[in-house]
């Protein structure tokens, strides 16, 4: 299954200002310093790279989105346009640093190996990504919806939600002593687009199998299932989200 998503850096921008917000609890756990190289493993347009950046290390950014990397080099970033799979890097970085994009990525024993290549002996591995349970109550309404329309939801999910032992098993799969990994539910606020601003800018996935005409309707029905659990009575918008945080080094020898 491929992924089809679209990213238009301007809509995610407005959509999803969130997404950056995430980097707030990891961060502080790579502790990036001066002078450090650091591989930010989908740099999406820049934002968390920046800071990254500021902290004095020397970062390249990596992201599939060739739309995304022209927002980061924008800021200045030398960013490429390259998937976690096609990683060359040999002993290269300090530290490898990700935000908010290894659920997008559906071999993660594949993904992870390369990183673990990527990392000189004793570098780091840290980050976050969307855990087990995340955007749940969506996951559900649009396995109904699709259901009704003939198409198993398992073929057009785009999201890798693994429990922290799961994801536990993965890193240290590839080598990596796991230094930490846990859950951490995030119930975040929408915003003025609410849950029609969400599916726009991450769905699209869903509902490409279905006949153009039919998605809107689609994403609607979508939409008034979640309500109840995901909108409160002044019309506001809260996503369920849940986050796996870890942190990970390569062994020194």
């Amino acid at each position: 299954m491929s992924n089809t998503q679209t990213w238009i850096p301007d809509r995610y921008a407005n959509n999803a200002p969130y997404v950056s917000s995430f980097a707030d609890f990891t961060l502080p756990v790579l502790a990036p310093q001066r002078g450090e190289k650091i591989l930010d493993l989908g740099c999406g347009d820049g934002r968390v790279t920046m800071q990254l950046i500021a902290a004095g290390a020397n970062v390249i950014g990596i992201d599939p989105a060739a739309n995304m990397v022209t927002a980061a080099r924008r800021l200045g970033i030398d960013a490429r346009v390259q998937s976690v799979y096609d990683l060359e890097f040999d002993r290269e970085f300090d530290a490898v640093f990700t935000n908010s994009v290894l659920h997008w990525v559906l071999e993660p024993q594949r993904a992870v190996g390369r990183v673990f290549a990527a990392l000189k002996p004793g570098g780091r591995f840290v980050g976050e990504f969307g855990g087990f349970g995340c955007c749940a109550g969506t996951v559900v309404a649009a396995a109904a919806v699709l259901q009704r329309r003939g198409v198993d939801i398992a073929s057009v999910n785009p999201w890798y939600y693994p429990t922290a032992e799961e994801y536990r098993w993965v890193l240290e799969g590839a080598g990596f002593v796991v230094d930490s990994v846990a859950l951490a539910p995030l119930p975040i606020h929408l915003g003025a687009g609410g849950i029609a601003a969400f599916i726009d800018t991450f769905c699209e996935n869903f509902f490409r199998p279905l006949k153009e005409g039919d998605r809107a309707s689609a994403k609607a029905e979508v939409i008034d299932l979640v309500r109840p659990a995901l909108c409160d009575h002044a019309g506001n918008w809260t996503m369920d989200f849940v986050r796996i945080r870890f942190a990970a080094h390569r062994p020194a020898h």
